[in-house]
């Protein structure tokens, strides 16, 4: 459907490898999408890994956001992404929480199942100097429609 990259499908629950590319999503409304196509990713002041922007590995669970809207309001962006510098934040508390991009990492990724993430999902968040001065590259709008009769997405 996408074909063409040279990005790696890695699985959530894998260990992103540093310097890797990768396929990532990331869930917004149809709006927002609009203004990332025309003037890129900014990064979120505040959240649960910090200043950065945040997608996931998982399609289903950037499907689930922005929670603040009904499904057929959201669409996913599908980026490829290299990861640069990793590192794993795997609890609550865990030291550079919050400030692993000021110890010279470029993401920071939450596994599955670690307590971080209500859903179980695994996270990542990318520091914006990474997405704006490194390798980056949106792939594509992935739209999700879902009704009482049909559920699916298309891109």
């Amino acid at each position: 459907m996408w074909g063409g990259n040279d990005s790696t499908f890695l699985q959530g629950n894998t260990n992103p490898v540093s310097g890797q590319v990768y396929t990532m999503y990331h869930g917004t409304s149809m709006e927002a999408a609009k203004k990332i196509r025309k003037e890129g990713f900014r990064q979120s002041v505040a959240g649960m890994l910090g200043r950065g922007v945040y997608l996931s590995r998982d399609l289903e669970k950037a499907r689930r956001y922005p929670l603040n809207l009904q499904a057929y309001q959201r669409v996913v962006l599908k980026v490829e992404v290299n990861v640069g510098r990793v590192k794993k934040i795997d609890k609550q508390g865990h030291p550079l929480q919050n400030i692993w991009h000021d110890h010279g990492y470029d993401t920071a990724w939450c596994p599955p199942k670690c307590g971080m993430v209500p859903s179980g999902l695994e996270e990542d968040c990318l520091c914006i100097y990474w997405l704006i001065h490194k390798s980056l590259s949106l792939a594509g709008v992935i739209i999700c429609r879902q009704t009482k009769h049909l559920q699916g997405c298309m891109g």
